[in-house]
This record gives C-alpha cells, sequence and structure tokens, in this order.
C-alpha cells in the first residue's frame, strides 16, 4: 500500500503543468550523449529537428540535453545563451568533444582566444573536426605560430574544399614569411572555392602592388569591389593607386567612398546666384521607402510625365553647361534623374554636387537611399552622416542610419541614432518599440521597460509591446505586473498559445488553481479537438480533488484520441485511487499497450495484483512462518531445561572437538 500512496499523489508533483510528462525507470542520458553524436551526420531540417527533440525529451538536465538547448540558442542568434548551456553541458560530462569544441569556436568568435584554444584543442584531442582546425589555424596564425598553423589549416583544407577562408588564411601565412608564390597559389585557390572572396582579390592585389604593377592590382580591386562595394579598405587602395597615376578627380572619389572624403561645412554656406535661372521641376523628391514615423515632403504639384522630365532634364543640363560649377544644379539634376527612375544617373548628379560642397542635407540623403537601395550600407552610412553633420534636425536620415546600425549588431551607435530621431519624432511608438526591444536584446532591462512603458502610453493595447514587458517582468519576478500585461495580450489574442502557457507558470507559482482552472477551460474551448488540452485540465481537476469533473476531462481526451497514452494513465490512477479497481486495470494495461515505454502504468498494475489481488500462497507462507516461530520457542524451552543456553552447547562442542 506505501507504493500507491505515493504513485496516487503523483498529480500534486506533476502539477505544476510544464509538460505533463511522468518520468521513471533508467537514466537514459548517455543513449541521448550518444545520439548528439549523429546530429551532425543529419540533413534534413525536420530530421535535426526531431533528433533534438528526442534527445530533450529523454535527457533534458544531463549534458545532452545542455548541449541541445546550446545548438538552438546558437541557431537563434543567441551566443551568450549557447556559451552558458556548453559550459553546464561540459559541468556534467568533462569528456565531451562536440561541447568543447563549439564553445572553442565562439570563444573564438568573441575575440576570447585563450579560452577558445583550450576548448579546440580539447575537442580536436578526440574528434576531427575541420571547423575546429580552421578556428585552431586562425588563432596560431595570429599568435604567429606559423608551422602548426600552416598544418591546422592544410587539415581543415581537406575536407572544407568551398569555404575560401581556409585558403587566405594560408596565403597570409605565405606573405608574411615572404613566399608570395605560394601565397598567390593560395589566394587562386580560395577564388576557386568563392570567385567573389574579396580577401583573395585584395591580397592578389597587394601581391602586385609589391611587385610594382599598380595596373593588375587595380584590375584586382575593381574585382574585389563588385563582390564587396561596402569594403572601405577597397576603396582606399583604390584610390592610392590613382593618386600616384595622377587622376586625382577618381582618387577623390574613392577616397569619400573609403569614408575620408572631404566633408562640408557644417554651417550651410549660401551658393552664389546662378546667372541662369534654374526652375525646379520638383521641390522634394520622397524617399522610395518611406519611414513610417517620418513625413514625407511631396512635390507642390502633380508628378510630371516622363515627357516633362526629359525635358526639364535638358534645361538644367544646360545651366549645368553655363555654370559648371553650381552646385545646386547637379542637386536639382539629381532630383529629376530620380523621378524619372534613372537611378545610376541619379548618383552621378549627387556625386558632382558633393564635389561641390553641396550644403544641402537633402543631397546626402537621396544619396544614401540609392546606396542602400544598391545594398551599398558603407557608402549609405557615409552619406546619412554627412546628411545628419549638414542638417543635425534631419530625421529622416538619423532613423536610416540607426536601422542599418541595428541590422549590423552595432547597438550603442542604434541606440544613439534612434534617440536623437525620438527627440525630433516623439510621437512614434514603433521606433520606441525598437529601442527598447534593443535594451532588452542589451540585457538593460530597466531601461528596456521605460521603453516599453512609453510605447504603451502612447498605444495601450499594442500586443508585442504587451508581451515583451511582462517577460521582462516575469524575469525580475515582479508576477503581478507581468500577470496584468499577459490578460491584456490575451484580450485581443486569445489563441496565444505562448502568452498562456506563461500565465499557467506564473499562476503555478502563486498557487492561484482557480486561475489555471479558468485558463485551460478556456484553452480547451479555443482548441476543442487536441487531446491533451483535455488531458491537462483533467490533470487540473485531479490535483483539486474534483474527480468527477477530472475524469469528465479525460474521457473526452479519449473520445478525441483513444490511445492517448497519458490520458488513459490518468484516468487508471485516478479509478485505483477511488477503488475501482477493474476499471482502473483496465485503463492501466490500455495505456501500457498505447505506450510500452510508459512505465508509471507498469508500476501501478504490478502493484494492483501485489497488494489487491487474493493470493492464497501468501496465506500458506504466514501458517509455515508460524510453524517455525513455534519450533524455535520450543528449541529454546527445551535448552533451558537442560540448564544449558545455545552459547554453552556451543563451547562444549568445541571442547569435545
Amino acid at each position: 500500500m506505501p507504493m500507491i500512496r505515493t504513485y496516487l499523489a503523483l498529480p500534486c508533483a506533476v502539477l505544476m503543468l510544464t509538460g505533463f510528462t511522468w518520468g521513471f525507470g533508467a537514466d537514459k542520458c548517455p543513449k541521448a550523449l550518444e545520439l548528439t553524436g549523429k546530429l551532425g551526420q543529419l540533413r534534413d531540417e525536420a530530421q535535426i529537428r526531431q533528433a533534438e527533440a528526442d534527445i530533450l525529451s529523454i535527457c533534458p538536465d544531463g549534458a545532452a540535453g545542455h548541449y541541445v538547448t546550446a545548438l538552438q540558442f546558437e541557431r537563434a542568434g543567441n551566443p551568450d545563451g549557447a556559451i552558458a548551456e556548453y559550459r553546464k553541458a561540459l559541468q556534467q560530462e568533462r569528456s565531451f568533444p562536440l561541447a568543447s569544441g563549439n564553445l572553442g569556436l565562439l570563444y573564438a568568435q568573441k575575440g576570447m582566444n585563450d579560452e577558445a584554444s583550450v576548448e579546440l584543442a580539447s575537442g580536436l584531442a578526440s574528434i576531427s573536426n575541420p571547423k575546429y582546425q580552421k578556428a585552431m589555424a586562425m588563432i596560431l596564425a595570429e599568435r604567429k605560430v606559423y608551422p602548426l598553423a600552416i598544418y591546422y589549416f592544410n587539415e581543415a583544407g581537406r575536407e572544407l574544399t568551398n569555404d575560401a577562408g581556409v585558403f587566405t588564411g594560408l596565403a597570409e601565412i605565405y606573405v608574411a614569411i615572404g613566399q608570395h608564390g605560394k601565397a598567390m597559389e593560395e589566394y587562386q585557390r580560395a577564388l576557386a572555392a568563392d570567385p567573389n572572396s574579396e580577401k583573395a582579390h585584395m591580397g592578389i592585389a597587394a601581391i602586385h602592388l609589391e611587385r610594382n604593377e599598380p595596373n593588375h592590382a587595380l584590375d584586382e580591386l575593381k574585382k574585389a569591389a563588385v563582390s564587396s562595394p561596402q569594403n572601405r579598405q577597397i576603396h582606399l587602395m583604390m584610390a592610392d593607386i590613382y593618386a600616384k597615376k595622377g587622376e586625382h578627380k577618381l582618387a577623390e572619389y574613392e577616397r569619400l567612398l573609403g569614408g575620408k572624403g572631404k566633408m562640408p561645412p557644417a554651417t550651410p554656406a549660401v551658393p552664389d546666384a546662378p546667372t541662369v535661372p534654374i526652375v525646379p521641376i520638383v521641390a522634394a523628391v520622397p524617399p522610395p521607402i518611406a519611414s513610417p514615423a517620418v513625413a514625407v515632403a511631396k512635390p507642390e504639384s502633380a508628378t510630371p510625365s516622363q515627357a516633362e522630365l526629359e525635358k526639364a532634364i535638358e534645361r538644367v543640363k544646360a545651366t549645368i553647361k553655363a555654370q559648371p560649377d553650381a552646385a545646386a544644379a547637379y542637386e536639382e539634376l539629381g532630383n529629376l534623374y530620380r523621378s524619372a527612375g534613372m537611378d545610376k544617373e541619379a548618383v552621378a548628379a549627387y556625386k558632382e554636387a558633393v564635389y561641390r560642397n553641396s550644403t544641402s542635407s537633402d543631397v546626402y540623403l537621396n544619396l544614401g537611399i540609392l546606396y542602400e537601395k544598391q545594398d551599398l550600407l558603407d557608402e549609405a552610412v557615409v552619406a546619412y552622416r554627412q546628411a545628419v553633420q549638414v542638417k543635425p534636425q534631419n530625421a529622416d536620415a538619423r532613423l536610416r542610419l540607426a536601422d542599418i546600425y541595428l541590422n549590423r549588431g552595432s547597438n550603442a551607435q542604434a541606440v544613439e541614432q534612434y534617440g536623437e530621431f525620438l527627440k525630433l519624432e516623439p510621437n512614434s511608438p514603433d521606433i520606441q518599440l525598437k529601442l527598447a526591444r534593443l535594451f532588452a536584446r542589451t540585457k538593460e532591462t530597466n531601461l528596456a521597460i521605460e521603453g516599453y512603458q512609453a510605447v504603451l502610453k502612447q498605444s495601450p493595447d499594442n500586443v508585442d509591446a504587451n508581451r515583451e514587458i511582462a517577460a521582462l517582468y516575469k524575469a525580475k519576478g515582479l508576477n503581478d505586473k507581468a500577470i496584468e500585461h499577459y490578460n491584456k495580450v490575451l484580450a485581443q489574442q486569445k489563441d496565444d498559445m505562448e502568452t498562456r502557457n506563461a500565465l499557467i507558470s506564473l499562476y503555478v507559482k502563486d498557487k492561484r488553481y482557480d486561475e489555471i482552472t479558468d485558463l485551460l477551460k478556456g484553452t480547451a474551448e479555443l482548441f476543442p479537438d487536441d487531446p491533451n488540452n483535455q488531458y491537462k485540465l483533467g490533470l487540473i481537476y485531479d490535483f483539486k480533488k474534483d474527480y468527477v469533473n477530472a475524469i469528465a476531462s479525460y474521457k473526452k481526451a479519449l473520445e478525441l484520441k483513444p490511445d492517448h497514452a497519458r490520458s488513459l494513465n490518468a484516468l487508471g490512477r485516478l479509478y485505483l485511487k477511488t477503488g475501482r479497481l477493474t476499471e482502473a486495470k483496465e485503463m492501466l494495461e490500455s495505456a501500457k499497450k498505447a505506450d510500452p515505454n510508459l512505465e508509471e502504468a507498469s508500476v501501478l498494475l504490478n502493484n494492483i495484483r501485489d497488494e489487491f489481488n487474493p493470493e492464497p500462497r501468501k496465506i500458506s507462507n504466514k501458517i509455515g512462518k508460524n510453524k517455525k516461530v513455534k519450533f524455535r520457542k520450543a528449541k529454546r524451552t527445551k535448552t533451558s531445561k537442560n540448564g544449558k543456553s545455545a552459547k554453552s552447547g556451543k563451547s562444549s562442542a568445541k571442547k569435545k572437538h
């Protein structure tokens, strides 16, 4: 009976509704650890996810479970979370090469080379992983341990034949030790692996410059610029070559793209009045992608036709011919080209305005927008920064600059620009939400909460803001506030299961079982075809000793899925608790059949047989035990009558012997 009582008390321990699983039996973590080694062999995404789910189900808190969680953090772009999980895995299983190697890769990405080399060496001691070899080679190359670095690069290159980084790494070592011929060979191998490798093109260009072959170097740099137009170093190298060749205008242009071009004066100067009047056709050309928070200036008149634009372009060209240094003419020409959809010509016109020290912030803004359109983000950043230098109140330029910084992970710069934008456009809840999320990402929780509060002040029903601030309150242990905001989310999105699960966990912590019941009822009504919802509702009724409703919920789950093993098991356990042994046995046997691995059903069935079935064998055993007891008593009595104890009898027998 004690065993039965233990199992009948299980609903209390289960509750708390965070998965509703039951675990018994031997440790399955060694098997899970073995499965982690096979994850790298899988290529199908669905198979990988299933394999990870299997590992987590059988060993959620062991080394294998932490390893899988770390992989998932990596995929989600959370390297710090992944590092913490790999460390936990290694605390439980020190000899875990995959965890060591992957941890080493993350350390290397963060520049923690000492820690990285230790973990990579630990991983490579047991497995030959080319990614670990490449990372180790890069660390050794940085430390100028060239022979070992060459060895590891060569080992990695055997498998990573399409990884240009391996070959450019080797080439850079050969350049460092003066073997330019070998370096050129490795750069060519890099280009065979990736024809767009900017490092390979730049490396070959550097060798050509070393050999005093500037034209060949320039050809390579042009190829590099096509592959990576935002790389400033490429443009600066080209600028130096053009300067040495005496092509100063091209050199100046490349320096501008490299971020070292001339900047306009901070205070706009009034340009000289042109002798030939310029008639503006489009007063302000709106950006192609308007920011939601910025009111874009619209043309004063209807959009001109293509024919009208062509005439206006010719008229402005005539003005430029008469006044070649008029920056305003080039500005207007750029606007006209943009209106006509001639982006390439617009960029050229705006550049001419820049060369003539244009003081119009919109010129730089429009130039940046066109660069962004072509994915030339470095050039766009330069243009936007020039726009805000000329006019600090240019909200659109600040917003676009902030978005680029955010996407690049330059969080401090993004925060600065979003802050400046919000000073100019305070009624922008969408931008305030971006800023709040940025603070949340950088773990500045209090600032994030202030940001979300600012959003909710303007948009109280913003679902995302309510959900995200609730998560922050939950993390800080402010459960009442978290519950308040989660309920606001559910008021608008009743089917938000993420929010429902978060509320359940909070209600469990606060022991608010009535709220849990209401929430689970609502979930079952929203998703009436899911047996798991009825099963969970049954568990909470079971816990509250409302057995009638518990049985009804379990039965509803079985109506939806007759072989729902956990509902069969729970119903059997409840029948056992209420003394309905025949029905309990029937349910538990069905549960065992539905899921042979459900160990609780087997244990409860065994105890039904041991404790409740009438077994005459046990009675005969008792009779036999009684006879033995009586025989021992009679023997002791007879011995005492002879005046000898058992001990004395033994000693006398010893003497005789």
